[in-house]
């Protein structure tokens, strides 16, 4: 028997529609490529949506194509996200970070029809223009008066397209199931892989950032994603804002700490979203100048494990809430979240630290498992480590047009991380399967090693690596970042390690250098130390 309910689509579009219906005058203020900060508003993306909408059109764009993006977090992006997943069509976001090689595999792979791009990517895509097989044209996001001089062709204005559009469109309506945005992971190994979201997914998934299990937004909330746009859709947040009705502060291609601080501070911005080196990134400038006052009261941070040196500094000196987060590109990509909640602000410092160190708990819809070499489920007891496997409505199935299924065992997604689940829901990720270090047949984890160091007061930065070694295979080497004019040795490291971890954990070396080689989404890249700091044990 079935319920009597209505058969409606949960469709992309809708999300805007119940902002501007809602929210209409809510702040949207952009950064742009052209240098100014622009002030829009729920309202106003609606109707430049429907104009683009209408351009799309205009341009040839049928449901069903891919349209690509190379651009950062603008309100020209956003209006993008919605007026192509509106028609019907699928929204490419590419990551301009990732090798041009890379960059023309993947906007071949999805065949992508359009292209839109930001000024400061225009001249990556200009020796690549002849090699896209399916590209039928260029749009730069821009004004007339900025257009580049450039031989993209043919090659159109983004506020050309839309000027002579009506504001007004007759959305489709269609099955909720169709193919909305389509995102490559950004592997450090092989061709990136595509990861195709359906409108009902990614619906499903901005209920859950918006609610409290996970971002917990509200029209109160000003919201400032500094996780791109072009990664993994800025973590859902153009599409949880609206939905919430919360303001949204987009620092377009501001990813230093200098336009940061000023964004936060000229816009009052309560919640960030980001890796830990962007927040380190902020950490650094607010150091540099003197400030610990800020409008911030909460940093959703992840990409990578949450440093508890980081934890401690940002309450301590900022009275900032560092709230955890886990995820991949496949899920969503928000999965388990560890917001302030009363049981959670009612535990001692140390207490609420250690557990701010970990990824948290699945919002509703995500289940999690773990799983060991045997196939087998491992108890969620908060010792047992095992492979961590989820799934869900927004959980992907399969890569995009990739029979490849390894990573997709019997209705699982396999996220190659080595995990724990304690009986409270506690999710712990202790290292990837890649970075785990084997030493004389027993594990050591890098995570737990980095989270010791990252509290020293002289560390910056760190990254734990397993060397080739002689004896044990592997054995752990510490690189290190210190922070600006510090002075510190190896057995400063030993020192600061003793009594925390087991003494075979200890590394054998220590590296200090002044930066650590990161990818485009902010993650550093263990494969690189490891090809060039790899055979140090065995000179």
């Amino acid at each position: 028997m079935l319920g009597n309910m209505m058969d409606t689509q949960l469709l992309i579009i809708d999300l805007l529609r119940h902002a501007c219906d809602r929210h209409p005058s809510q702040a949207i203020v952009s950064r742009r490529l052209e240098g100014d900060i622009h002030r829009s508003n729920y309202a106003q993306i609606w109707q430049r949506s429907s104009q683009l909408a209408h351009a799309l059109g205009a341009l040839g764009v049928e449901p069903g194509d891919r349209v690509a993006t190379l651009a950062w977090n603008t309100h020209r992006h956003m209006e993008l996200y919605y007026a192509v997943s509106g028609v019907g069509a699928v929204l490419h976001t590419v990551n301009p970070r990732l090798f041009s090689e890379q960059i023309e595999y993947i906007i071949n792979h999805a065949e992508d029809c359009l292209v839109f791009v930001d000024l400061s990517f225009v001249e990556l895509l200009e020796p690549l223009q002849d090699k896209l097989t399916n590209v039928k044209g260029f749009v730069v996001m821009t004004d007339r008066q900025h257009m580049p001089a450039t031989a993209l062709a043919p090659l159109h204005c983004f506020e050309d397209l839309l000027a002579a559009q009506a504001t007004d469109y007759d959305w489709p309506r269609f099955d909720q199931n169709t193919a909305a945005a389509l995102c490559y992971t950004s592997g450090t190994t092989g061709n990136p892989k595509g990861v195709l979201y359906s409108h009902r997914a990614m619906v499903l998934h901005a209920q859950a950032t918006a609610s409290r299990e996970l971002l917990d937004l509200n029209p109160d909330t000003v919201l400032m994603p500094m996780v791109a746009m072009y990664h993994a859709g800025a973590w859902g947040a153009p599409y949880a804002a609206p939905l919430a009705g919360c303001k949204l502060v987009l620092p377009g291609a501001g990813m230093d700490g200098a336009s940061m601080a000023a964004l936060i501070d000229s816009e009052g911005v309560t919640v960030g979203l980001g890796v830990p080196t962007i927040w380190l990134t902020l950490h650094n400038y607010w150091a540099d100048n003197a400030i610990s006052n800020t409008s911030l009261q909460r940093v959703c941070v992840g990409g990578a494990a949450s440093p508890l040196g980081m934890v401690k500094l940002y309450q301590e000196r900022y009275g900032v809430y560092w709230q955890p987060i886990w995820g991949m590109t496949e899920t969503g990509p928000l999965a388990t979240s560890l917001p302030p909640a009363p049981d959670i602000m009612a535990l001692s410092l140390p207490e609420r630290y250690q557990l701010q160190t970990s990824a948290g708990r699945a919002a509703f819809g995500v289940e999690m498992a773990l799983f060991d070499a045997d196939d087998q489920r491992v108890s969620h007891d908060g010792a047992a480590t095992g492979e961590l496997r989820v799934r869900g409505p927004w959980i992907s199935s399969q890569y995009y047009q990739n029979d490849d299924l390894s990573a997709f065992p019997d209705g699982w997604l396999a996220t190659g991380d080595i995990a724990v689940i304690d009986p409270t829901g506690i999710l712990r990720v202790v290292d990837r399967k890649k970075d785990v270090i084997k030493s004389g047949g027993e594990w050591i984890s890098s995570l737990e090693i980095e989270n010791i160091i990252s509290q020293h007061p002289s560390v910056n930065e760190c990254s734990v690596i397993g060397a080739r070694h002689e004896k044990w295979d592997e054995r752990p080497v510490l690189i290190v970042v210190p922070n600006k004019n510090a002075s510190i040795t190896h057995q400063d490291m030993v020192n600061f390690l003793d009594g925390k971890i087991a003494r075979w954990w200890t590394p054998d070396q220590s590296i200090f250098v002044s930066a650590l080689p990161k990818n485009g989404t902010g993650k550093v890249l263990k494969n690189a130390l490891r090809e060039q700091y790899g055979h140090v044990l065995l000179c």
